[in-house]
């Protein structure tokens, strides 16, 4: 497929920008994705593509987070690879169910999101980690797998629901964050390995973005880790309510 100048720079811009934000609290395909679908890829592939995309970008963030020590390894390596299964599954359900029955829950879990994140106004600025006990380890783990599924199958705001999960959970922002962007990287590699054998990618629009993609990732992450938890809070209740206002428009509109 031929690609001229002003898709390139679309594509390098919006993918810089889209990763730059995902690197800190999640929500980039809020803008990579409709920028797919602008310069001319049809839902379903710029869907799949923009997973090519955002694996790249996911990757240096992670790799970056773990460096920095913000990624807990021994806590998520057993989770990784239900986490990946569970994204194919949901890649590949895609094909049989209408992701958009999902919207009515998704405007729901992100109002509850913004309101529960505004009102504490302390949560996630200090690492106040709670006992795992039995109980919260189910939570937690089908939590993730739920959230894994749902990245696969429909995807906007996986994110800031991972992000979520772990504050929850009592980690800090920072924290928070890098253990999101290793899950999150992980689902979006199981959806992408499943879109890869349906045949929906397109990789020249994949990788020029995904490079783009790994410069923001780059700078978004230390951004993010220069910046501390109070810059990451507020960008976390920005993106959450434009998550919020994005779904709910498409919803009813």
């Amino acid at each position: 497929m031929e690609i001229d100048v002003i898709t390139v720079i679309l594509l390098i811009f919006f993918g810089f920008l889209g990763a730059f934000l995902n690197a800190i609290v999640g929500g980039g395909g809020l803008i990579t994705v409709p920028a797919l679908m602008f310069v001319g890829l049809p839902p379903a592939s710029a869907i799949a593509t923009n997973k090519l995309a955002a694996t790249m970008g996911n990757l240096t963030s992670t790799l970056t987070f773990l460096k920095a020590g913000k990624v807990d390894m021994k806590l998520l390596g057993p989770i990784v690879p239900f986490v990946f299964i569970f994204s194919m599954l949901g890649a590949w359900t895609v094909h049989l169910l209408d992701p958009a029955i999902l919207k009515p829950l998704v405007i729901i879990m992100l109002l509850l999101v913004f309101i529960y994140t505004v009102i504490k106004k302390d949560w996630g600025q200090i690492e106040k980690k709670k006992e795992l006990t039995w109980k919260r380890k189910i939570v937690f783990l089908c939590s993730l797998l739920a959230i894994g599924f749902y990245d696969g199958f429909f995807g906007p705001g996986t994110g800031s629901f991972i992000i979520f999960v772990f504050l929850m959970m009592g980690f800090d922002f920072l924290q928070a964050s890098g253990n999101a962007k290793l899950l999150n990287f992980t689902s979006n590699l199981a959806a992408l390995v499943m879109f890869f054998i349906l045949g929906e990618v397109l990789f020249i629009y994949g990788i020029i973005m995904g490079i783009s993609m790994i410069c923001g990732a780059y700078v978004g992450t230390k951004f993010a880790l220069k910046q501390g938890t109070t810059v990451v809070r507020i960008l976390f209740i920005v993106t959450t309510l434009i998550l919020l206002a994005k779904n709910s428009y498409d919803y009813f509109f």
